[in-house]
């Protein structure tokens, strides 16, 4: 279980960090992304590892993180 948790938070931060990769992001896009990270690694502990919690939080995080860091 572990392991799977680990493996599942590893691949959102590749995920996160291959976005701010093509150029210099700007703080909505990295707000975005760091919402998606936080919110995914939160789904997945709260659902106890279940594919839907870990993909609802990540978008419910994204969301938020998106308006959170409106201009």
């Amino acid at each position: 279980m572990f392991s799977r948790r680990l493996i599942s938070i590893a691949s959102m931060a590749a995920f996160a960090v291959s976005l701010t990769a093509c150029g210099t992001p700007s703080r909505q896009t990295l707000g975005t992304a760091g919402g998606a990270v936080l919110g995914g690694a939160a789904g997945n502990a709260v659902t106890n590892g279940s594919t839907a919690g870990t993909i609802g939080g990540a978008a419910l995080g994204g969301v938020i993180g998106n308006q959170v860091t409106k201009p």
